[in-house]
């Protein structure tokens, strides 16, 4: 009896039965219940509504056991430390814990790279964060600096805060890293496409100017040296055979005998010659548990069973198999077991840009300002497409807690509900 998933990108759920004695017995393949949620159990087609409530109760079981095993977040080890000192029912505490829930929800949404600079107050906790989508693949930088301050100690966390943009930030989140407790850098790879939050938080009763740098690179080193992936011509998913199959890599074109390298340490599996993909190699990346496959190649120079580091060739450009009518170039794909190909692209697309610089005028940062024209428009990210939150009359004053680029973000001075959104600073004095 076999459990098949009926959606696509299941989790990885290879199961064997054996009927001994009227009973089933199931092996259950590390991390099954790390994805399977409620919602997913519903569409798992099982012989047997048995099976499904026996798999839901393991399952369930182990996430109560995983989540009573989950090491406590910096952040969250100060929070209690304030409590045992007596000091967590303290107006200062409630504000510093309230700033740090409410920076998960008013998260602004931003593109990477970004920087921000911005003013801690020490009698005012605050907790600066942004929200952005992020790939599978790709792994995000984070650093973030107070100036003339090294001792301060500071909290870094990253959420996953849905599957796109267009979602409400959830509330009630866990972090999925977090620095180390003081660490102002943090870097992560990215396991699931969809949106996230940083979030940073000094300690009660500290204040200063801070820089925050965010940006997104690859996970993976790019498999020609020498080139990236501007390099690039055909995609993932792209059709195939009129139509008959799609795409599972991308293709690199570069001259014939231009060196292959391994894009990730890890063992050799395979080097064999198939129809589709002439000469191959097959790269397993233990770290990530997946597969590296290498096709099209003009000569192999591994052999199954060797074990390589980042940067070893392991073959040269060529157009073997049904690549020969074409340029040489190097068909490389990315397999994980219970998936199937995956998109290769964020895994090794390098940046095009570096996080612009910030232009707006910092001596205005932790002031209250006012608008300087007849009407600002104040938006919901530092853009002129994002949407307007409301128009601000000229005098409106405005709280100016950071700047990116040539925008303040900004809290409005007068409005109960303190809304934070964007101006140009040029509309600002």
């Amino acid at each position: 009896m076999r459990i098949v998933a009926v959606d696509e990108g299941s989790v990885d759920v290879e199961q064997t039965a054996a009927k001994q004695m009227g009973v089933w017995h199931f092996e259950l393949s590390a991390g099954v219940c790390d994805g399977v949620t409620r919602s997913r159990l519903q569409r798992l087609w099982v012989h047997g509504s048995a099976l499904a409530l026996v798999l839901a109760a393991a399952c369930s079981k182990l996430a109560e056991l995983k989540d009573n095993l989950r090491a406590e977040a910096p952040h969250e080890r100060y929070a209690r430390s304030l409590e045992r000192a007596g000091l967590g029912g303290t107006a200062l505490a409630r504000r510093w814990r309230d700033a740090a829930d409410g920076a998960r929800t008013s998260a602004p949404l931003v593109t990477l790279p970004v920087r921000q600079m911005g003013v801690f107050a020490d009698a005012s906790p605050s907790a600066p964060a942004v929200r952005f989508a992020a790939r599978r693949g790709e792994r995000i930088t984070a650093t973030f600096t107070i100036a003339g301050d090294s001792s301060t100690l500071l909290f870094l966390d990253l959420f996953a805060a849905g599957d796109s943009l267009a979602a409400a930030p959830r509330e009630t989140l866990d972090p999925l890293v977090s620095a180390d407790s003081g660490k102002r850098h943090l870097t992560y790879e990215i396991p699931r496409t969809g949106a996230y939050i940083l979030r940073a938080q000094p300690e009660l009763l500290r204040g200063g100017r801070y820089t925050l740098l965010v940006e997104l690179g690859p996970s993976l080193a790019f498999p020609l040296p020498h080139l990236d992936s501007r390099a690039i011509k055909s995609f993932y998913g792209a059709n195939r055979d009129g139509g008959a199959r799609r795409h599972q890599g991308v293709d690199i074109f570069a001259p014939r005998g231009t060196p292959v390298t391994a894009a990730v340490a890890g063992v050799i599996t395979n080097t064999g010659v198939t129809a589709l993909g002439g000469k191959v190699v097959w790269l397993y990346d233990d770290h990530r548990r997946q597969a590296l496959y290498y096709a099209h190649l003009d000569r192999q120079l591994v052999a199954p069973g060797a074990r390589v580091g980042v940067g070893d060739t392991l073959g040269l450009v060529g157009n073997t198999g049904n690549a020969r009518t074409t340029p040489p170039h190097l068909h490389f794909g990315i397999y994980r077991r219970g998936e199937g190909a995956l998109d290769p692209l964020p895994f090794i697309e390098l940046p095009r840009r570096d996080a612009p610089p910030v232009l707006a005028d910092t001596s205005s940062l932790g002031t209250v300002a006012q608008v300087a024209i007849r009407s600002a428009r104040l938006r919901a990210a530092p853009d002129d497409d994002a949407p307007i939150v409301t128009l601000l009359p000229r005098h409106a004053a405005l709280h100016v807690d950071a700047a990116i680029g040539r925008w303040y973000r900004v809290r409005v001075a007068d409005d109960s509900a303190e809304r934070p959104g964007f101006v140009r600073a040029a509309e600002v004095r």
